[in-house]
C-alpha cells in the first residue's frame, strides 16, 4: 500500500499545504527521510535532483521550526540554516519553505552573492526562523556579524558533490566550525566520493542512510531518444524537431554560453520564442528568463550546465541535448530535469559524429541503449574526413579538450560570483 502525506504525521498546516498543491503521495525519498527527519535523526541522502528531495527536508525541517517558535518572544532566532552551491538552487528551496509553510508563522530567507546585500541585511535584521544561502554570501555576513548561528538547531548541506566541484569545501570546513556541536544535520549530494563521504562523516553523528535513484540511472518515466546528424546541420534538425506543436515547453542544454546564446538568436529568427540562461547573465536577466519560461511565455529556454541542478519546474516534459555532454554523469543531470514525481518526460539528444563516442559512454553509465532515430531530413553522414576536414576536426577537438580544462579551473568563479566577489 502506497504512503500518504496524512500517514506521516505531518501538521495539519503543512497536508493543507501540500493539498493546494495537489500532492497526496511522498516520493520514494520522501517516504524514507521524513519520518527519520522527525525523530530529530542525522540523515544523510544521496538523491540526483528530480527526486523530490528538497520537499524531504523542508517539510520536517517546517514542522519542527513551528514548534520552536510557539510561544517565542523577542526578536527570531534562526533556527535552521540551508547551505547550496548555486544561488538558482537557493531561489529554489526558498521558494519550497514559502510553498509548504505558507500556512504558518515561519519566516524564512534566501541570500546570495552577485547582487548588493542591502536588502538581504534588512530582512535578516528584522529576524528570520530558516536561512536558505550559498557560502560565500553567507560567510561574508557571518564576518560582518550580520549573521549569527548560536541558535542554530537545524543544519542542511545540499548538493554537497557540487559543493567540491564548484571548489566551496574550504568554506564549509570553515563554517562548520562555526556551528553549534548540539544540533541536526542532514547532507545530501547526489553522487558520494570519497571526498565526499568523508565530509559527510565530519558533519552528521550516526546518520540514517537514505540512497534513490543513484546517479547512473534515469528516471524509468522519461523516454530517451538520438538523432545522429551532422554539425553543420544540428540548428536546421533542431528546428525540425521543434515543428511539433507538443513541444510547448523545452529545456534545451547547450556546452557554452556562446553556444547558448547562438542557439537563441537562431530560435529568435524563427519567430520561436526563446531566452539563455547562463554564468553570464545577470542575476535579474536569469530570474526573468526562468519566472517567463515558467509562465509559459517563452517555449525554450537555453541553459548551460551551470543550470543543469538549478532549474526545478513541474511538469516539465521536455529536454534537448543539442551538445551531448563529455561526462556522462551531467547526461544523467541534465534528463533528469523532465520526468520528475511520477511524470512523463522525453530527453532528446542531438549528436554529431564527433560525439558518439559519449553517447556509449552514456549507454555504459545508465545500462541502457538510447533509441536512435534515423528517420528525419538531417541523417548523420558516415563518409570518411578530408585532409582538410581532419585538420578542423583536430582543432576543433584540441579546443574542447582546452575549453574543458580551462572551465574546470575557472569553475570556483565563473559558476558563483560569491566566490568571484569573494575573491576579489
Amino acid at each position: 500500500m502506497q504512503v500518504k502525506f496524512e500517514d506521516l504525521n505531518l501538521h495539519p498546516a503543512i497536508l493543507k499545504a501540500l493539498r493546494d498543491e495537489n500532492y497526496t503521495h511522498p516520493t520514494a525519498i520522501q517516504a524514507e527521510a521524513i519520518p527519520f527527519i522527525l525523530k530529530r535523526e542525522d540523515v544523510l541522502g544521496s538523491a540526483q535532483t528530480g527526486t523530490g528531495k528538497t520537499a524531504a527536508f523542508a517539510i520536517p525541517i517546517i514542522q519542527h521550526a513551528m514548534q520552536d517558535i510557539d510561544g517565542q518572544r523577542g526578536r527570531r532566532k534562526m533556527l535552521a540554516l540551508i547551505v547550496t552551491p548555486t544561488r538558482e538552487l537557493a531561489i529554489q528551496i526558498g521558494e519550497s519553505f514559502k510553498t509548504y509553510g505558507k500556512y504558518t508563522k515561519l519566516r524564512s530567507a534566501v541570500i546570495f552573492g552577485g547582487v548588493p546585500q542591502g536588502p538581504q541585511v534588512r530582512t535578516l535584521r528584522q529576524g528570520v526562523d530558516v536561512l536558505i544561502a550559498t557560502p560565500g554570501r553567507l560567510l561574508d555576513l557571518k564576518e560582518q556579524g550580520i549573521i549569527s548561528f548560536r541558535d542554530i538547531k537545524y543544519f542542511v548541506l545540499d548538493e554537497a558533490d557540487r559543493m567540491l566541484d564548484m571548489g566551496f569545501i574550504h568554506d564549509i570546513k570553515k563554517l562548520l566550525v562555526m556551528l553549534p556541536q548540539e544540533r541536526q544535520s542532514l547532507f545530501f549530494s547526489a553522487t558520494m566520493p570519497p571526498k565526499i563521504l568523508k565530509l559527510s562523516q565530519q558533519i552528521l553523528v550516526k546518520p540514517q542512510k537514505v540512497t534513490v535513484n543513484p546517479v547512473s540511472s534515469t528516471a524509468e518515466t522519461i523516454q530517451q531518444h538520438v538523432y545522429t546528424t551532422n554539425k553543420e546541420s544540428k540548428k536546421n534538425l533542431l528546428l525540425h524537431i521543434l515543428k511539433d506543436e507538443d513541444m510547448e515547453q523545452v529545456l534545451l542544454f547547450s556546452r557554452t554560453k556562446h553556444g547558448a546564446d547562438r542557439i537563441v538568436r537562431n530560435l529568435r529568427q524563427k519567430k520561436i520564442s526563446s531566452a539563455a540562461i547562463h554564468g553570464e547573465k545577470s542575476q535579474n536577466q536569469r530570474q526573468k528568463a526562468l519566472k517567463q519560461f515558467k509562465a509559459g511565455e517563452i517555449r525554450v529556454l537555453v541553459a548551460t550546465d551551470i543550470a543543469a541542478r538549478g532549474i526545478d519546474i513541474d511538469k516539465l516534459r521536455y529536454v534537448i541535448n543539442y551538445d551531448i555532454p563529455n561526462e556522462s554523469e551531467t547526461y544523467v543531470h541534465r534528463i533528469g530535469r523532465c520526468g520528475r514525481a511520477g511524470e512523463e518526460g522525453v530527453a532528446i539528444s542531438l549528436c554529431e559524429p564527433e560525439e558518439n563516442a559519449y553517447i556509449r559512454a552514456i549507454e555504459n553509465l545508465i545500462k541502457q541503449k538510447i533509441e536512435v532515430v534515423r528517420d528525419h531530413p538531417f541523417p548523420q553522414t558516415d563518409k570518411p574526413m578530408n585532409a582538410e576536414e581532419k585538420k578542423e576536426f583536430e582543432k576543433e577537438k584540441q579546443r574542447r579538450k582546452q575549453e574543458y580544462f580551462a572551465n574546470r579551473n575557472k569553475k570556483r568563479g565563473a559558476q558563483n560570483p560569491d566566490f568571484r566577489r569573494k575573491k576579489r
